[in-house]
């Protein structure tokens, strides 16, 4: 038996769990989008595990700070240009996890 959570349940799942501070709002409700979205193209129900989420997904400024945080090994060097720099991140971080763009950040799934 599942329950249907929404996103104001889905924050306070992280609230119970002490992991509040693990996204933030943006970010919980872009990886809540991504979810509520990957159930409906797969047809499966998805339970809702906080710590697994928090073990699974990390929150970062942008691409740049993800690779630079990570230690990846993904040479920025070649582009001069900022804008370049996190176009060419970010496509290398799609080529090796799933990415979640938000309006003030990334989420991606852990590797």
């Amino acid at each position: 038996m599942k329950t249907t959570v929404n996103f104001s349940e889905f924050c306070d799942a992280f609230t119970r769990m002490d992991r509040q501070e693990t996204y933030t709002y943006a970010g919980k409700r872009a990886i809540f989008d991504y979810l509520e979205e990957l159930e409906n193209d797969t047809g499966e129900e998805l339970e809702l595990d906080v710590v697994a989420l928090c073990c699974d997904y990390s929150e970062y400024a942008d691409g740049v700070t993800c690779i630079n945080e990570c230690g990846y090994d993904c040479d920025l060097s070649e582009h001069d240009d900022e804008e370049e720099k996190e176009e060419a991140a970010l496509d290398w971080l799609r080529d090796q996890t799933t990415v979640i763009d938000f309006n003030g950040g990334i989420i991606i799934q852990d590797f």
